[in-house]
């Protein structure tokens, strides 16, 4: 049986995905990824592995032209930017993702960043442990208007929650240039592509208003930082709540540090025990379906 590669990095030796693929006959090689690797490691790790089940791996065309074997690619998650769908292609590799894996996660986690912004949750505590006692006034969601961009598993679970709260939900329905005129929160959930990488710039954040705040848990590209960092600090929109960046781990020298207002949190918006442990299983079937020439949720490249 083939030899399956896995990078997830909460999936380990010996749990309950280790055991459904061994017991398949399948060998594991655990490589988990944190951070940042060479991509000479990555394509050592890859040596004679025939699927490979990844978090954000970047799969460029160097790497997968060296790795002869591979047949098979699933992320555990639901973005793709991380893999060369043409190169896949190319080499005949297969690539998956698990579309809404994880918008239950997502979605509430989007709501805690709204209540984060609204109330100023981290510079309150911050303020508490420096050793203050602040005591500013925040606002409530109910009332406000939250414009979504985006259309897929996580923005319709955002909209009903931000309904339970009284909030009023723009969509697609609305023009991009009136939806970031009119919301109080502006909340990415579209994939990243050549059409949205900078969607929200200068021009965008300039559409806002000026007690608005942005939220990204979708992808970091999406967001031109610099422009954020220098809205922000000039007063032309309130904040942004940030869960995903450009570069991750954030850089010392990000000019998103430092900037009041500005939320940055570290990847975190699909990581529950109940999302993991679906998109980790539900992985491993999806890696098994593929390798045998049946994947249910494969990409394809667009010429």
């Amino acid at each position: 049986m083939p030899t399956v590669l896995i990078t997830t990095d909460y999936l380990t030796a010996g749990d309950e995905v280790d055991t459904y693929l061994t017991g398949l006959g399948f060998t594991t090689r655990h490589r988990p990824m944190r951070g940042k690797r060479p991509p000479e490691e990555l394509v050592t790790a890859l040596d004679g592995v025939e699927g490979a089940l990844i978090a954000n791996e970047p799969m460029t065309a160097e790497v997968l032209r060296q790795a002869p074997a591979l047949r098979a690619i699933v992320r555990t998650g639901v973005g793709y930017d991380s893999v060369d769908l043409a190169a896949a292609a190319k080499h005949d590799i297969t690539v998956s993702n698990l579309p809404g894996i994880n918008a239950n996660a997502v979605a509430e986690y989007t709501i805690g960043l709204l209540l984060v912004q609204a109330r100023n949750l981290v510079g309150m505590a911050a303020g508490v442990a420096a050793g203050g006692w602040p005591r500013r006034d925040g606002f409530e969601l109910r009332g406000k208007t939250l414009g979504i961009i985006g259309r897929g598993a996580v923005a319709q679970r955002v909209k009903p929650l931000a309904s339970a709260f009284g909030m009023t939900v723009l969509g697609s329905e609305v023009p991009f240039d009136e939806l970031l005129g009119r919301s109080d929160f502006v909340s990415i959930h579209t994939a990243l592509n050549d059409r949205t990488r900078h969607l929200i710039d200068a021009a965008a954040l300039a559409r806002m208003k000026p007690t608005a705040h942005l939220i990204n848990t979708a992808r970091g590209p999406i967001v031109d930082e610099t422009a954020l960092a220098d809205a922000v600090r000039a007063g032309r929109i309130a904040g942004a709540a940030l869960d995903v960046l450009d570069t991750e781990p954030l850089p010392a020298d990000s000019v998103l540090r430092g900037v009041d207002g500005i939320t940055v949190c570290s990847h975190m918006a699909g990581q529950t025990a109940e999302a993991r442990h679906a998109a980790g299983l539900e992985g491993a079937k999806e890696l098994v379906a593929a390798l045998d020439g049946r994947p249910a949720f494969s990409i394809r490249h667009a010429a």
